[in-house]
């Protein structure tokens, strides 16, 4: 690789970095090109990219990011998974492949200005993704507004109910 395309591949990570809500480092060695070719396809469906990249155009890309705080874990075969939106999808998956493929190995990853280890991975990918939350919150809303809105309706007949049986009585009289 000629220092000029090494100087923009160096660029356009540092751009993708940046962007990145999560990014996941893994040790891919021992992982055949069919296995890492399945695990690309099953990352870019959830809109995450995975990277093989040298450790060190990763430490230059990563100055001045939060990626820059993973610097320790940069050696041996690294490969990255970069999720611009939900930072939910690439540990799942990442998660499910190594159970089937114990040979890739998740190292460590970087939310929020965090480091995360592997456990704190799992943890992720246990937890539901961005919409399912979403969707259990706006049910959470509209169910309490269900109720409301039935509580008045059942006051409104009760007070229906009770002038009827006043102008019964009256009439009655």
């Amino acid at each position: 690789m000629d220092r000029k395309l090494k100087e923009q591949t160096v660029s356009d990570l540092h751009l993708k970095f940046e962007k990145a809500k999560v990014a996941i480092l893994t040790d891919y060695c021992g992982l055949n090109v069919e296995n890492i070719s399945k695990l690309r396809n099953e990352l870019r469906n959830k809109a995450v990219e995975y990277r093989v990249v040298k450790n060190t155009i990763v430490r230059l890309a990563a100055k001045s990011t939060e990626l820059e705080l993973l610097d320790e874990y940069f050696s041996g075969p690294t490969a990255v998974a970069i999720s611009y939106e939900d930072p939910v999808p690439p540990a799942k998956v990442l998660i499910k492949f190594t159970k089937d493929h114990p040979e890739l190995e998740i190292t460590a990853g970087v939310l929020d200005g965090k480091v995360m280890t592997t456990d704190d991975i799992k943890l992720l990918a246990e937890t539901p993704s961005r919409d399912v939350l979403l969707a259990k919150m706006l049910s959470l809303f509209t169910s309490s507004q269900t109720s409301f809105v039935g509580v008045l309706n059942g006051m409104l007949l009760r007070f229906l109910h009770l002038l009827e049986a006043i102008k019964e009585k009256k009439d009655n009289e």
